[in-house]
């Protein structure tokens, strides 16, 4: 071999190495408004990602449930183990842009009978010990650069879905367990409800039985008392299908979980500042997803592009050889054998080129992608703004109506019982408390609900989990 031969190489690949045709990554436009419309409100004392789920749900039981799931939850041991693949392929794409050393020992023997070779049949020995590299690609178009890029993109992107997925792990937990909250409340209050219509339907029956009250009357009681009854059994199978989704959510059963607050005591302040739309989203775990999709279609492109001008590859080996084993390492004996390889596509019927579009076709979905996560985004964190403080009025007239039907139905009920009035009075009263008393249980339950997506969607404690990282 020439001994200029390796400097050259070298010249040649410290000089060409850079060369790339990856092209450059602008990230696009967000398609949204620069801010938030005006039905949305985005005034807050917190922001949201700086904010520990801990601190965000302060009860005891919800914080547990969520620990459990986050261990636990098998969809979320797949996006961790997801993580843990990509990291795995971006290692071995990266693996490839540094030559591969092999050590190796062999032995050749071989005999030649003598009808081949005049005289007596030989027997041939060789003994080798090298250092060899294989097949190692000199990159001197970025193509196994363009790869490795794409590769981390990929990497980043599955882990930035796996930190998505772990809040929305948090938000359906603290949904689910607020829904379970709500089904055992509304329950308790159809249980307290039925025993009412329970004992008005007894003071009916007495009435009747001294004339003080007319079969319609007690009709009409036995009527509300049954429909009480078949309201819990609803209730109680809601509970139940709520038990069973949290349960599943979380991954695991104990009987030791601490207690719970009521639905009024669960201290969910969401008092979340969004700031604007550019500088919230485009932090989001899976708008960053996306965009890291966006960049290893990019990066893909590079080495499509590549694929169109020679691949230069080197086999070399270096080491020593002798007929016998003892000889291996006496003076002499070394060895060695260099093979450049030099390859270029002439006919191939269209196949890089049809990589190239291909590759070019994946970057317009993965643009359209990012820009489609950008506005789910959007409207997702607008309409839980809006729905932030709706819900909110929503739940004051609630209150409101439902303090109104309680004195309507104290009034209604002294009234039949002095005669103003009839029983059919009082059981309309009973229902509209009772719907009003239910109603206020299921908009406080809404906005609590609204509180724990709102989290998820303004990055709950993204820079928190940054920093740990």
């Amino acid at each position: 071999m020439p001994k200029h031969l390796p400097l050259t190489l070298a010249l040649a690949t410290s000089l060409l190495g850079g060369c790339s045709f990856m092209p450059d990554y602008f990230r696009p436009t967000a398609p949204i408004p620069a801010q938030w419309p005006e039905t949305a409100r985005a005034e807050g004392a917190r922001l949201a990602e700086k904010l520990d789920w801990q601190d965000y749900f302060p009860d005891e039981r919800l914080q547990t449930l969520i620990a459990a799931a986050l261990e636990h939850n098998r969809d979320m041991r797949i996006a961790v183990a997801r993580v843990d693949e990509a990291r795995a392929l971006y290692g071995i794409q990266r693996a490839d842009r540094l030559p591969t050393i092999n050590a190796s020992a062999s032995e050749n023997a071989s005999r030649s009978p003598g009808d081949l070779l005049p005289g007596d049949s030989t027997v041939s020995r060789r003994y080798d010990v090298n250092l060899g590299m294989l097949a190692f690609e000199l990159d001197f178009w970025g193509r196994v650069a363009s790869l490795s890029e794409a590769a981390r993109a990929s990497y980043l992107a599955t882990e930035e879905a796996q930190h998505a997925f772990r809040l929305s792990l948090i938000a359906s937990v603290a949904d689910g367990y607020l829904s379970l909250k709500e089904a055992e409340e509304r329950a308790a209050l159809a249980r307290q409800t039925l025993d009412a219509r329970a004992e008005t339907l007894r003071l009916v029956a007495k009435r009747r039985e001294v004339g003080l009250a007319g079969d319609l009357d007690y009709l009409q009681a036995d009527g509300a008392f049954q429909s009480a009854r078949a309201e819990l059994a609803s209730l109680e199978r809601q509970r139940a299908v709520a038990q069973n989704f949290l349960q599943a959510l979380v991954g695991t059963d104990r009987s030791d979980w601490p207690k719970g607050r009521s639905l009024t005591d669960q201290g969910i302040v969401p008092d979340l500042a969004a700031g604007l739309p550019s500088e919230i989203l485009t932090r989001r775990p899976d708008v960053l997803a996306a965009e890291q999709r966006l960049m290893a279609a990019n990066a893909n492109i590079g080495a499509a592009r590549a694929a169109f001008l020679p691949r230069i590859s080197l086999t070399a080996a270096a080491g020593t050889a002798s007929r016998a084993l003892s000889g291996l390492f006496e003076g002499g004996s070394g060895a060695w054998s260099f093979q450049p390889t030099i390859s270029l596509p002439l006919f191939d019927f269209g196949r890089t080129s049809a990589n190239l579009d291909l590759a070019s076709a994946r970057k317009v979905i993965a643009v359209a992608e990012y820009e489609n996560a950008i506005q789910q985004a959007f409207r997702e964190v607008a309409d839980l703004l809006a729905a932030r403080e709706k819900l909110a009025e929503q739940l004051a007239a609630q209150e409101a109506f439902e303090e109104t039907q309680r004195q309507r139905l104290v009034l209604a009920e002294a009234r039949y019982s002095n005669g103003i009035a009839s029983f059919l009075e009082v059981l309309d009263a009973q229902r509209e408390e009772f719907s009003a008393r239910q109603g206020v249980i299921q908009t406080r339950r809404n906005l609590l609900s609204v509180a724990a997506q709102l989290y998820k969607a303004l990055g709950g404690g993204t820079q928190l989990e940054a920093a740990k990282s």
